[in-house]
């Protein structure tokens, strides 16, 4: 997975970068593709905040969160796109589950339980 950062009115730090990737990696075990996925932080009025966009060739997600701690801004938005992902998947499997036979039983079969 292609992850891309771009920072306004924020120093760019390793840590920064690297919470950024492991987050982003967390990701990787939902799509078996090669997406891009396009970060952007910074920082309004003292609060900071996280816009995450990842683009495949059938998916596209989108989310941002706010707050006074731009580690927690980054959990934030990966549990937002982690939502959406678990909801997609959820609709997806719905819809494709096998039927399920019912089998109807005779009135004798439950006078043995009624019992």
């Amino acid at each position: 997975m292609k992850v891309t950062t771009s920072f306004l009115h924020l120093e760019h730090t390793p840590v920064l970068d690297l919470k950024i990737k492991e987050k982003s990696n967390r990701l990787s075990k939902y799509f078996k593709d090669k997406g891009t996925m396009n970060w952007s932080c910074f920082v309004k009025e003292g609060q900071h905040y996280a816009e995450v966009h990842y683009h495949a060739s059938h998916f596209e997600y989108h989310a941002h969160a706010h707050s006074d701690d731009m580690y927690h801004t980054i959990d934030m938005a990966i549990g937002k796109i982690e939502t959406q992902v678990q909801k997609d998947k959820d609709k997806f499997n719905k819809l494709h589950q096998k039927p399920v036979d019912i089998i109807w039983a005779e009135e004798n079969d439950y006078s043995d339980l009624m019992r």
